[in-house]
């Protein structure tokens, strides 16, 4: 599946990840983990990035992070995705809360249309899994991080068990999913990126990831 033309099945699968309740019963049935995890990592955004921090979020879908920035225009905010229906989707949560600095941009995750080292925190939610080439994506993302800047985000991985893998290998046949790695494929990606000081945790088939530039 072409991302750029989603429809409904893009806004099935925001819908599942912006609403917790959905998102944690999603979690535990069809992928093994437990998304309270990822919910308090998002809450706990504000936190990650000074005042004046230029950020990143990548595929920012609808706008699941947005809950977790400041409010108060303290962070240069830049949401891509590739997707015209998801930055929509994104576009009306930034409205409804009221984000200040916050800006949202139709581009390829392989190509992001910023130069190098521009961003000091790079957000990645539940996004790896769908693109065709997710090696190729973190290293662009490592591109325009600043030299001590943070990567952070989760991602499906296999590995997490065979009813997990057969759902990836369903998702993949129709499009929904991209290329699939294991926990070390993420880490691995992540190290041919340049990124150092990598952690990658695995919950079920969710992987929770850290890096930094």
């Amino acid at each position: 599946m072409d991302w750029r033309d989603a429809g409904l099945i893009g806004v099935l699968y925001d819908v599942g990840i912006e609403h917790r309740w959905l998102g944690l019963i999603g979690g535990r049935a069809v992928w093994g983990a437990d998304l309270r995890r990822h919910y308090r990592d998002i809450a706990t955004l504000g936190s990650s990035a000074g005042r004046g921090a230029r950020v990143l979020d990548v595929p920012c879908g609808g706008g699941v992070a947005f809950r977790g920035i400041p409010r108060d225009g303290s962070w240069r905010y830049v949401a891509v995705d590739l997707a015209p229906v998801m930055l929509r989707r994104a576009r009306a949560v930034a409205e409804r809360y009221e984000l200040a600095n916050l800006a949202l941009t139709q581009a390829s995750v392989t190509a992001l249309p910023f130069p190098g080292a521009t961003f000091d925190l790079c957000l990645s939610y539940f996004g790896l899994h769908c693109f065709p080439d997710p090696a190729a994506a973190l290293a662009d993302m490592a591109r325009v991080l600043r030299p001590g800047g943070l990567l952070r985000g989760t991602s499906v991985v296999r590995g997490g068990g065979r009813r997990q893998d057969a759902a990836i290998a369903v998702l993949r046949r129709f499009g929904v999913f991209g290329e699939v790695g294991t926990a070390a494929d993420l880490a691995s990606w992540l190290e041919a990126a340049g990124l150092r000081e990598i952690a990658v945790d695995r919950d079920g088939a969710v992987a929770y990831f850290t890096a930094r530039r």
